[in-house]
């Protein structure tokens, strides 16, 4: 703004001091040629009159620095000139003011000199004896004096430069000072022009439309964030580019990002042929899915264009944790294969049993053992039904009744029905501890030391021991169930409490049981919020503890 100031300024300046000069040198020039013009028609009259009176020979005395007279006969031979002598002068009849005092009496003429520097102005009247008196005066002609007046007008220039810069400048500041100190935060509170108040009027009311829609878009950012952040699925939002413009911590830590990932490459992080053709797709605007494993967990990707007016500007990619819904399937498709196993494996035996009872082929002295053989096969039938029931039952975590179990009683009592089963094998129960109350289940409780003792029998040696021990310690409750049995591998300890899992199937029917009893124990603990865990040894036995 202060150049514009400064470039009116001085424009205006010098426009208004050239044409100052130009009209004042005009003005006066022609003043000056009017009086000069004047002056010398008054001179030519009195010096007319004297010659008319006096001759020729009045000139013989006379003396003028000023004015120049020259006297011309009718055909024009110069008689008589003050500057230059007559024999040496060219003849003047061509001349104009010449020829019209010749004709009227009177004359005047102005030519400016071969230089154009000077301009000579020339009257001429005609005297009584029938010649010419001329008089002529020169001075600098307009051109010649502007010229000569360069210096003085550079000089004014120059001033009026300076003067046009100071004053552009002060200006300037005070027409921009206010502007600068306008408090754009509260337009309604400034005073510094009445011209500009419909402007901060209007900006008033931006301001407060563009405060609301700021805030509301904080307000819609800070929400996003906010259940983006708290999300347990992955979302990661690419630009057009495959830029990241946002990760989420699920996402982050599904991918192995510490650090902040915008602006960087996504296939950085994930270079698989599956993300990247599903990325490219979704720039199409294609929608892609499909599943993975990363970091032993699996994942399903679903990456989706992000469109806007038409266009694909981006895309969306979600990540959803399917790793227990995976398992869940698998052990859901091997419990069915597996109860389809269990359930059909005695039925046959029963079918197998009763069809040659009824058709006679059995004889006498055996039918007592196929009849026994269907009453064995029916009752491991009842237990695994029983034992699926009880699993669904706690599958389905719903409201039970809860009390106080004494713990030490409830051993008791599983001692007293597995006792006739160890008392086969020669294994010794002991129980040793002290009185415990908890709340929870009674049933659920038995299920746990029931089945945890079972197999501790059914897997132990012949005059095998199994040891149970109740404490208490710091408020938490605590059984333990020790054995000298078979053992369990490594391999197999973390898989144990799966459904119908067996360390050595080809073993299974002569040990007996449905293989649902420590899923029984796992589900029943999980319900009690309590805690099992295994140690064991091949060839030297197993401790399985359970802390409440």
């Amino acid at each position: 703004m202060s150049k514009k100031i400064f470039r009116s300024v001085f424009t205006v300046a010098l426009v208004v001091l050239l044409a100052s000069i130009g009209i004042a040198t005009t003005f006066l020039y022609d003043y000056f040629n009017s009086s000069q013009i004047n002056q010398l028609k008054a001179e030519l009259s009195l010096v007319a009159d004297t010659v008319n009176e006096e001759g020729i020979e009045y000139f013989e005395n006379f003396d003028s620095s000023v004015f120049r007279f020259t006297i011309v006969d009718a055909d024009g031979t110069v008689l008589y000139d003050t500057e230059v002598k007559a024999e040496e002068m060219e003849k003047h009849a061509d001349r104009e003011e010449i020829i019209e005092a010749l004709e009227t009496g009177k004359g005047s003429s102005s030519r400016n000199s071969k230089t154009l520097i000077k301009k000579t102005y020339y009257e001429s009247v005609l005297l009584e004896n029938g010649d010419v008196l001329r008089i002529s005066v020169s001075q600098m002609s307009i051109g010649a004096l502007l010229i000569a007046m360069l210096p003085a007008v550079f000089a004014i220039l120059l001033i009026a430069t300076i003067v046009a810069i100071v004053l552009s400048l002060a200006m300037a500041r005070q027409i921009t000072d206010p502007l600068m100190k306008l408090d754009l935060e509260h337009p309604t509170d400034n005073v510094a022009y009445e011209e500009l108040t419909p402007i901060l009027t209007k900006l008033h009311k931006q301001h407060k439309q563009i405060k609301s829609q700021m805030e509301s878009i904080r307000r819609k950012s800070d929400e996003f964030e906010q259940i983006v952040a708290s999300m347990n699925e992955g979302l990661i939002l690419l630009d057009e580019h495959a830029m990241v413009l946002s990760m989420n911590q699920a996402a982050r830590k599904i991918f192995g990002v510490s650090t902040d990932a915008k602006g960087d490459d996504f296939l950085l992080y994930d270079r698989s042929t599956k993300m990247s053709k599903a990325i490219w797709e979704a720039l199409e605007g294609k929608h892609s899915e499909y599943i993975a494993q990363r970091n032993n967990m699996e994942y399903q990707f679903t990456v989706n264009p992000i469109e806007s007016s038409g266009k694909v500007i981006g895309v969306i990619i979600l990540v959803f944790d399917i790793t227990d819904r995976a398992f869940a399937e698998r052990n859901r498709q091997e419990f069915t294969a597996n109860v389809s196993h269990e359930l059909k494996t005695p039925l046959q035996s029963i079918i197998g049993s009763a069809e040659l009872l009824e058709t006679g082929l059995v004889k006498e002295e055996d039918k007592g053992k196929f009849i026994g053989n269907i009453r064995k096969e029916a009752a491991r039938l009842v237990t695994l039904i029983n034992d699926i029931i009880r699993l669904s039952q706690l599958d389905e975590k719903g409201e039970v009744a809860t009390e106080s179990v004494e713990l030490m009683s409830v051993a008791n009592e599983v001692i007293e029905v597995l006792s006739t089963a160890a008392a086969k094998k020669n294994i010794t129960l002991t129980i040793d501890g002290e009185l415990c109350t908890i709340t929870g289940v009674r049933r659920y409780i038995y299920e746990i030391i029931y089945n945890i003792c079972d197999n501790a029998i059914r897997y132990n040696v012949e005059d095998g021991k199994v040891e149970i021990k109740i404490s208490k310690d710091a408020g938490n409750a605590e059984i333990s169930v020790s054995d000298t049995g078979i053992g369990i591998a490594p391999e197999h300890q973390n898989r144990i409490f799966e459904r119908f899992y067996r360390v050595d199937k080809s073993h299974s029917k002569e040990t007996g049981g449905t293989g649902l009893g420590l899923s029984i124990v796992k589900h029943a603990v999980q319900f009690h919020e309590a805690k099992v865990t295994l140690d064991s040894e091949v060839g030297k036995g197993t401790t399985v503890t359970v802390k409440f």
